[in-house]
């Protein structure tokens, strides 16, 4: 089935300001202002944990109506220091939104856009700071309960890609496969970068061959390499490890929050990272959200139907 009509990614633009905030704990990140600095505020929330940004996110928002936060969160992309897990938990970047919201972007309020961690991370904002969104855009949701952790890292995409399982699991050895985020964790934490380069491509490696519904060298190229991997697997690994430091249950149980705050959700009908059932749970817990699942779509952004609806979610709420 061909669907045509679909939008497509704004054209290109520059940011008009860069910068870098410290946030304390050591801690600098690396933002980035787009389009019009007197439009619709918006901040922009990366995957991960540990994705960092990239010029293509700013192209999701129109750069004539959209004044653009884009930023690095601890520990990737040019935030400062590189792949550090130190301070570095869900409740620090929350902190940290807040703060770009008054010192950098310096807005009463802004609208919450997020895909995968970044939709759990948009959640535990907008539960915290209510009052400062005005709208969330979420793309594959992801709740970090632990049927979400053991999904991934236990049973259940190793049913959808079991040659690219074996090919993760054979860094390990068999005594240690019965809890692979900690057999992972300890080769993440200890030696050189040099020495946790191996680990941190297989574990790279295997989400990015959850990420996509067609096979895609390209998007393997990208998590694979060594200035993205050693972040994204050491800060993700870290974030699994600690169950996102979040109680289980907790941000459906938070929805109630939220509930006045319109949102749209898209979702991939064959999204092997974050699977449907997560988006399907929140949209019980938040009746008010508009749930979009696209029957063609995975977990990425740049998906055709993923980015449709992204972008059709924006555009609405531009004028809002």
């Amino acid at each position: 089935m061909q669907i045509t009509g679909r939008r497509a990614l704004y054209e290109a633009f520059d940011p008009y300001e860069t910068g870098q905030l410290d946030v304390g704990d050591g801690h600098t990140l690396y933002w980035e202002l787009s389009g019009n600095p007197e439009g619709k505020p918006v901040v922009f929330l990366h995957g991960g944990p540990g994705g960092g940004s990239s010029p293509e996110h700013r192209r999701q928002f129109d750069p004539d109506r959209y004044k653009m936060l884009v930023f690095d969160q601890r520990g990737c992309g040019k935030s400062t220091p590189y792949a550090s897990l130190d301070a570095n938990t869900t409740w620090h970047l929350v902190d940290d939104i807040e703060k770009l919201r008054t010192e950098v972007a310096k807005v009463d309020k802004w609208m919450v856009f997020g895909g995968s961690w970044g939709s759990t991370l948009s959640l535990a904002y907008a539960q915290t700071y209510p009052d400062r969104v005005t709208e969330l855009v979420l793309r594959g949701i992801f709740l970090f309960d632990q049927y979400e952790v053991d999904w991934l890292y236990k049973e259940g995409a190793d049913s959808v890609y079991p040659d690219k399982w074996d090919e993760f699991i054979s860094l390990i050895p068999e005594d240690e496969r019965g809890n692979l985020v900690e057999a992972y964790r300890k080769r993440l934490t200890s030696g050189t970068a040099e020495e946790q380069l191996p680990a941190a491509k297989a574990w790279s490696a295997w989400e990015a061959a959850t990420v996509t519904v067609l096979p895609s060298e390209e998007t393997v190229e990208h998590f694979t390499s060594p200035e993205i991997a050693v972040a994204i697997a050491r800060i993700e690994n870290h974030y699994m490890a600690n169950g996102g430091w979040l109680e289980e249950g907790q941000l459906l149980r938070g929805a109630e929050k939220i509930r006045h705050i319109p949102g749209v959700i898209v979702q991939g009908r064959h999204d092997t990272c974050t699977p449907p059932k997560a988006a399907w749970a929140l949209k019980k817990a938040w009746p008010e959200v508009e749930l979009n699942i696209v029957p063609d779509g995975g977990h990425l952004y740049n998906e055709p139907g993923i980015l449709d609806g992204l972008i059709r979610a924006t555009d609405r709420f531009a004028s809002q």
